[in-house]
């Protein structure tokens, strides 16, 4: 059995299809049971967003876990799975667990440092776990990365990067066009991004706020939260004109405001000055803007937060992360290797006690005092001779490639083969295969194919 990851994200995906990819708590509970009905997968959990799905499994075979986790997703999605396939990305093993460890703590966030996707993680097991669909692997595993995450955003300043890069924006438009609380700010987007520019515009006391989304429900949920005005994504040309300073969050596939409408904005206000914000990745303000407006990326925002020395709190909530990814990857390999231990002590204990029984048998009338010595003294030398084996068997297996090691024991001892590995125990395989946006084009085959090796 091994560790899967099967989704999308902000990071592969366009707004249009995140939103058609969104499930409600229940269309999640059926996706992650149906697939623990399937041939492959042992346990999952479905971790739904406005800006990812993501399905993480216990699966028994590579290919034949993607085959179904793929099919899963299409069916519950009701997104073809040829329309799917393209923006999916695959994390198996090692590189799964570093992902979820990464979700989990914010750093996969389109607002990096954000606390909501730790209580989305949290949901998301209790409701597996009420079903069954999570047991000992993926159930251990997840609270693991929330042990985790809650560890970082307590002993790191993580939480202070998303709102800095809006603050940071903020300062620069007001160095550009003035006192905040004479702009006209447009958000663009409905997430946790714009949630959060929304509330740092509010805070701000800027003049007026408005919010454009794709969702017009989630721009009136997100707008009316400020007293601002809702904008439907037909009127964003007029909105582009009224506005002094636009924040873009959407992270939409494609530019969302091309040069074309920057220019008939600005000719609208007259050539009053605008300044754009780009938080968005991938971005959703055309490069070429720059050339008629002041834009900020994060790229600009971040070399701001370097000198301010968030930068360093990113460095360290990651190098954090890395640690932790290490030190669970190692725990389990050293598990491991438990199964060969008591096989060893197990042998040893059996030819301790048949070579005691023989000694017995041909010693007939020996004092029991004499004896029972006698056989304390054949325990002592045994166990002696066994601790160091068993101690540094563990410590090697706590480290990649760890298994040789157990193995080696095995081989030298006549243990036997190591036993199957049963449902709820990650294998210490060192493979560790990312499928990213760059490489889908082997995904169609893969997820074409439920069958194969594991």
């Amino acid at each position: 059995m091994s560790i899967m990851i099967v989704g999308l994200s902000h990071r592969t995906a366009p707004i249009g299809l995140l939103e058609r990819t969104t499930l409600t708590a229940d269309g999640a509970g059926e996706l992650v049971a149906g697939l623990c009905r399937g041939d492959h997968v042992a346990e999952a959990i479905a971790l739904v967003t406005c800006n990812r799905l993501e399905v993480y499994a216990e699966v028994s075979k590579f290919h034949g876990g993607i085959g179904e986790i793929g099919a899963g997703l299409a069916a519950a999605t009701g997104v073809p799975l040829d329309e799917l396939t393209e923006h999916l990305y695959v994390h198996y093993e090692n590189a799964a667990v570093a992902h979820l460890f990464q979700v989990t703590c914010g750093l996969d966030s389109m607002a990096v440092g954000e606390q909501q996707i730790l209580g989305q993680v949290r949901v998301a097991l209790r409701s597996a776990q009420a079903t069954g669909s999570a047991g000992r692997t993926i159930g251990h595993l997840v609270q693991n990365a929330l042990r985790v995450g809650k560890r970082v955003h307590s002993e790191t300043l993580l939480d202070k990067a998303a709102p800095s890069l809006v603050d940071a924006g903020l300062r620069r438009a007001a160095d550009e066009l003035g006192p905040l609380s004479d702009l006209n700010v447009l958000v663009l987007g409905a997430g946790a991004m714009s949630g959060l520019s929304v509330a740092s515009a509010h805070r701000a006391r800027v003049g007026s706020i408005a919010v454009c989304s794709r969702t017009l429900a989630r721009a009136q949920r997100l707008a009316e939260s400020v007293d601002g005005t809702p904008v439907p994504l037909e009127h964003l040309q007029s909105a582009l004109a009224d506005a002094d300073l636009v924040i873009a969050c959407a992270g939409a596939t494609g530019y969302l405001v091309r040069r074309e409408a920057a220019e008939l904005a600005l000719t609208a206000r007259g050539g009053r000055p605008q300044v754009y914000i780009d938080l968005a990745l991938p971005r959703d303000v055309e490069p070429g803007i720059a050339e008629i407006a002041r834009v900020f990326d994060l790229e600009h925002l971040g070399q701001i937060l370097t000198a301010e020395g968030l930068a360093e709190d990113l460095a360290e909530a990651r190098a954090m992360v890395e640690d932790e990814v290490a030190t669970y990857l190692a725990d389990q390999r050293a598990k491991e290797v438990a199964p060969t231990v008591v096989a060893l002590r197990a042998m040893a204990r059996s030819v301790m006690e048949s070579e005691l029984g023989r000694l017995s048998g041909r010693l007939d009338g020996l004092d029991p005092d004499v004896f029972a010595e006698l056989e304390q003294t054949v325990h002592r030398v045994v166990e002696k001779l066994l601790h160091q084996p068993t101690v540094r068997v563990k410590e090697l297996a706590a480290a990649p490639g760890g298994d040789t090691y157990a193995e080696a024991l095995r081989l030298l001892f006549n243990l036997g083969p190591a036993p199957e590995t049963k449902a709820g125990e990650l294998p210490g395989v060192e493979l560790a295969v990312t499928l990213e946006q760059d490489s889908m084009t082997d995904l169609s085959a893969l997820l074409g194919h439920t069958g194969g090796a594991s």
